[in-house]
């Protein structure tokens, strides 16, 4: 394992986290050359996920220092490889979280290359070379051609770039779990990045959907910002209790260490809950729900390439996009600072090139 290699020979610049003080400065680094399988990216917009938190501060204890976090990034191709076809100079294009997998396994055969074991990310990643991957917050990326994805022309690049990370991580469960049917009742747990997407994704496809939050102060923008039809107050006992068993499916994105029970007992009979939320404690599961009431509850994270793309052309088509607030470069930790405190709606994303009309 190293930084770079022979082949990185392109100075680009970005900005990184030194140290577990998380604080982020300029950084020079330098990346591969274009190979016959790559194409180059000019990064306009990149997103900030709370993952990017957790790694600048080394919470899981397996960040690679310095690290240049992003992997929710859109821009333009500026060059392609020998060996591109799908991709030409010119087109708006995304990368999420996958830099690499073994191509090898059952699940990248299946394009579920989320779920490989040599899956690597687009950042604090070993690629195929042996060198750490570096992320999004930068002005160029060289990815491989099948970890990229087309962002339709209808889609704005910086409304689109959490999509790539927080869209299809709530998409994914959903189209498993056969939730995308009209008529239907959804809920969604938690109104941040992840959750105001899965409420957009509901009610594009005609379902009726129920936010549920611990914060009653949400329920007007969930109503008449996101559309929701209806709003609960998970802490309130009668509120949960008058809806109980008439909910048939739950997405949950909340990511502090919560119980399951309450939520489960929302479910009608044979419903499903997915859990996207990664808390950093193990969340109570009590088995009485699930007896009583034939209930799943099941995990996800993000989706396979074929599903990405999939994904982004159902926002092409249904105009959906997330609720973003820009900040410029010299104000990224201020930004972190901010999403930390969850005080954003719903999902930063940074200007790398603001002088671009793109």
């Amino acid at each position: 394992m190293a930084e770079t290699t022979p082949n990185h020979t392109q100075t680009v610049f970005g900005w990184a986290a030194k140290d577990s003080s998380g604080k982020i400065t300029p950084f020079v680094f330098k990346r591969r050359e274009n190979g016959v399988d790559d194409v180059t990216i000019k990064i306009l917009y990149c997103g900030m996920c709370h993952t990017d938190l957790h790694y600048i501060k080394n919470d899981w204890g397996i960040t690679m220092y310095p690290v240049v976090p992003g992997h929710e990034i859109t821009g333009i191709i500026t060059e392609v490889g020998s060996n591109v076809s799908n991709f030409k100079v010119g087109d708006r294009v995304g990368v999420g979280c996958l830099a690499a997998s073994c191509l090898k396994c059952e699940f990248c055969k299946d394009s579920q290359e989320n779920y490989c074991d040599q899956l690597q990310f687009t950042y604090n990643g070993i690629f195929w070379d042996g060198s750490i991957t570096y992320g999004g917050y930068s002005q160029m990326l060289v990815a491989d051609k099948r970890y990229v994805v087309h962002i339709p022309d209808s889609l704005p690049l910086d409304k689109a770039a959490p999509l790539l990370c927080a869209g299809i991580t709530v998409f994914s469960p959903m189209k498993q779990h056969n939730m995308l049917q009209p008529g239907k009742k959804l809920g969604v747990v938690g109104l941040g990045g992840l959750g105001h997407i899965a409420v957009k994704f509901g009610k594009a496809f005609g379902l009726h959907v129920t936010v549920i939050s611990t914060s009653p102060s949400k329920e007007t923008e969930a109503k008449m910002r996101l559309g929701a039809d209806d709003f609960l107050v998970s802490t309130d006992p009668k509120q949960m209790q008058a809806c109980a068993r008439s909910l048939d499916f739950i997405i949950d994105t909340v990511s502090a260490k919560h119980s399951l029970g309450p939520l489960l007992e929302l479910l009608k009979i044979r419903g499903a809950l997915a859990l996207v939320g990664a808390p950093d404690k193990p969340v109570e599961l009590p088995s009485f729900p699930l007896i009583f009431g034939k209930r799943t509850v099941s995990g996800s994270i993000i989706g396979g390439m074929k599903e990405t793309q999939e994904m982004m052309d159902v926002c092409g088509k249904y105009n959906i996009t997330s609720e973003i607030e820009l900040v410029t470069p010299d104000h990224i930790n201020e930004a972190l600072d901010r999403l930390a405190r969850n005080d954003v709606r719903y999902r930063f994303v940074i200007d790398i090139a603001p002088k671009t009309n793109l």
